[in-house]
């Protein structure tokens, strides 16, 4: 809950200072580039805690086969189960209710800026960005601190830090960006109580998807449900799974919501791209709103970062109640 506030409290104050700058017609085209450096950096300390803890890099293996297959098969429901519901509330690819104004400035830009981006050849930049630093990351701590360190907590406390300091950084951004783009606030009201159900349909798509892993997977239903109501929180699911004694759906757990959010990083930008701004948020689950709100704003825009920061607000205090629920 603190912070969830702290994230909030940021964001909150970069979108009045982008607020301010927006009503003064003044723009700030630096922002974006500070944003890419700043999220390489972040991606980069994730991956150099997984790589500098032994466990998980020595389970890549059976148990991390089986959380891969789990993670893409939720995520791929995730993403079907938000499409449907995006078009239910007629809210177009780019994020934004449709209406019968055939000009919108704030869709125009988006859609110009997303034809020059798809004018280009090859793999969106942001994607190569996150992929590499991650992967250096994983290498430079297995290499430089999983060989040799003795006591893992203490390195995962000072990285823990570091990347809430990036964290806060970042979201100050964000919402300088949200508040210079002006309408965002306009089409959340505009949207009201509906956009709740984006968050709902991450829990169905990743629910639905649990269950069909059950299907191939060596765990029980209950277990594969469990181990999905973690929406990427692995701190607290695999904990309250193993508590029970469900020793390797604990495992898996804790392996597939890591790489929920991993592998959420690397494939936002294509999502957002391909498919759409909305569905791009239910990729990470929990962390679409904090750890992957900064790469959602900067790869879609910040309407959707709204849409990113209520779903990851919803699914973190579901996470509790249905892990608990499923286990038990």
């Amino acid at each position: 809950m603190g912070d969830m506030a702290l994230y909030l409290g940021i964001t909150v104050v970069g979108y009045f200072i982008g607020d301010r700058y927006r009503k003064k017609e003044r723009n700030l085209p630096w922002t974006a580039k500070v944003q890419t450096a700043a999220i390489a950096v972040l991606v980069f300390a994730m991956g150099l805690r997984i790589g500098a803890n032994r466990e998980i890099v020595e389970q890549l293996d059976t148990i991390g086969l089986y959380a891969f297959v789990f993670t893409i098969v939720v995520m791929v429901f995730s993403v079907v189960c938000i499409f449907f519901v995006r078009k239910l509330l007629g809210i177009n690819r780019y994020g934004l209710m449709k209406t019968d104004q055939t000009e919108d400035p704030v869709e125009k830009a988006i859609e110009a800026n997303m034809s020059g981006a798809s004018g280009r050849r090859g793999i969106d930049p942001m994607t190569l960005v996150i992929l590499g630093f991650v992967a250096a990351g994983i290498a430079a701590g297995y290499f430089g601190f999983a060989l040799r360190l003795k006591h893992f907590d203490s390195f995962n406390e000072t990285i823990s830090l570091a990347i809430k300091v990036g964290l806060c950084t970042l979201l100050i951004f964000v919402g300088i960006d949200i508040g210079i783009e002006g309408k965002v606030v306009a089409h959340f009201r505009k949207v009201g109580i509906r956009i709740l159900a984006i968050p709902a349909a991450v829990i169905v798509g990743t629910l639905a998807g649990s269950a069909v892993c059950a299907l191939f997977l060596p765990i029980s239903l209950k277990e594969s449900l469990a181990v999905g109501a973690g929406f990427g929180w692995y701190t607290l699911a695999p904990g309250i799974i193993m508590d029970r004694g469900f020793v390797l759906a604990g495992a898996i757990c804790f392996m597939h919501n890591v790489m929920r959010e991993l592998l959420g990083i690397l494939s936002i930008p294509l999502v957002a791209r391909y498919v759409g701004f909305v569905e791009s948020c239910g990729l990470p689950g929990s962390s679409s709103m904090d750890v992957c709100l900064p790469i959602i704003e900067r790869a879609t825009s910040g309407t959707t970062a709204i849409y990113s920061f209520v779903n990851g607000v919803v699914l973190s205090f579901a996470v509790p109640v249905l892990v608990t629920l499923f286990i038990a």
